[in-house]
């Protein structure tokens, strides 16, 4: 018997429970239509808010960057990788956001794991949303700090937790700004409040957020006017940015202190020249128009009041993040197959991404879904919601 030979038993756990995800392989850019296992089928559950991913913009910065600096840094920031571009995208990114300054690096889920553990040690604690994502539970772990969790989207439950913490060194609130499981967010105004009155610093990763919500996308503390009274902001690049990368974006001071002691950002080669340049070309459209920003919202508004309508569960969501709330696992991923085969590509997503009986399929919107896009994925989830006994 093989000593990895367990590891069969737990895949084929997986497959009997309904949880085991298929992975689907892609073969054009992504868009509101591309191609999945040689298969042309419409594009509901990409993270390309905005369409930035193949646009025209970003692609020739791209290119413009892999003629002048090639096609990677060749060292780790620290040492010989810091490209101009590097710096550009920083100061760009800062203005944007209206910090004082921001740093980049390889993905948001290494900018939790880089921040978290400098803020936070063995004598402090941890205020987390009990549904914050999976890179904020990692940096948490990393960070030694005790976790204490409050219940989610609850300013009185956190505040019963930080008065029952009172003697910590250091206190830590962080919380998602959207969340990308249920597409609802954050109360901020209420958590900033309850974080000021017990001395603790607030920390808000907004990887939904940001292209989303906000001033021509600037996130979901440009959203509640709260710039200047939230101490971390996290974000991505990888999302409606369209690229590739996350930031961390505060005070000039954190954004030092991450630069001499954050290990993601001392230990790892920094972003490509390509996914630098084509980052900034995003920045650059968003700070032209808000047009992008509008379509998403009115094509976001359109096909959830018309799923509600045909009388589909949409769970707690306010953004175009569209739950379509199933429960059972093997229902969920039989619904997800038999949107395929019409043509619609929505992956079902179950345990651990989602409680156990919580599956659903997860819908996500783009500003390049055209009316005829969004009327005939309409028409199908009807159709199969009807065959599955699903709505009535």
């Amino acid at each position: 018997m093989g000593k990895l030979d367990f590891l069969r038993e737990e895949v084929e756990a997986l497959r009997e429970q309904g949880l085991y995800t298929t992975i689907r392989t892609i073969s054009s850019a992504q868009g509101a239509r591309f191609t999945v296992d040689a298969t042309s089928v419409l594009n509901f559950c990409s993270n390309n808010y905005l369409g930035l991913a193949n646009h025209p913009h970003l692609k020739k910065a791209a290119k413009r960057a892999i003629d002048t600096f090639g096609v990677g840094p060749g060292a780790v920031r620290t040492i010989s990788g810091t490209q101009t571009l590097h710096l550009d995208l920083e100061k760009r990114l800062a203005k944007f956001k209206g910090t004082e300054a921001t740093i980049v690096l390889q993905a948001g889920f290494t900018a939790n794991l880089a921040v978290i553990p400098l803020l936070v040690g063995k004598e402090d604690v941890i205020f987390s949303d009990e549904l914050n994502h999976a890179s904020i539970i990692d940096g948490c772990r990393l960070s030694r700090a005790r976790v204490a969790r409050y219940t989610h989207n609850d300013p009185a439950s956190l505040e019963k937790t930080l008065e029952e913490n009172a003697a910590a060194r250091r206190k830590l609130v962080i919380t998602d700004g959207v969340f990308s499981m249920d597409g609802d967010i954050a109360p901020l105004p209420e958590l900033v409040e309850v974080a000021e009155r017990h001395d603790a610093m607030i920390m808000v990763d907004d990887a939904h957020g940001e292209g989303v919500m906000g001033r021509g996308g600037r996130g979901i503390v440009d959203h509640f006017d709260l710039v200047g009274r939230v101490d971390v902001e996290v974000g991505t690049l990888s999302k409606a940015f369209g690229v590739m990368g996350g930031y961390i974006a505060g005070c000039k001071d954190l954004i030092d202190y991450i630069k001499q002691r954050g290990r993601p950002f001392l230990f790892s080669t920094g972003l490509t020249p390509a996914d630098t340049a084509a980052a900034l070309g995003a920045v650059e459209l968003l700070e032209e128009s808000d047009d992008l920003v509008k379509q998403l919202w009115e094509n976001t508004e359109y096909f959830k009041e018309n799923m509600a309508a045909l009388g589909f569960d949409l769970g707690d969501s306010v953004t175009p993040i569209t739950p379509v709330m199933i429960g059972d696992a093997h229902l969920s991923s039989r619904f997800s197959q038999r949107l395929f085969e019409e043509g619609i590509f929505a992956q079902s997503l179950g345990f651990p991404t989602v409680p156990r009986d919580k599956a659903r399929i997860r819908v996500m919107i783009s500003a390049v879904h055209t009316r005829d896009d969004l009327d005939y994925a309409l028409a199908t989830f009807a159709r199969v919601g009807r065959e599955l006994d699903i709505i009535p």
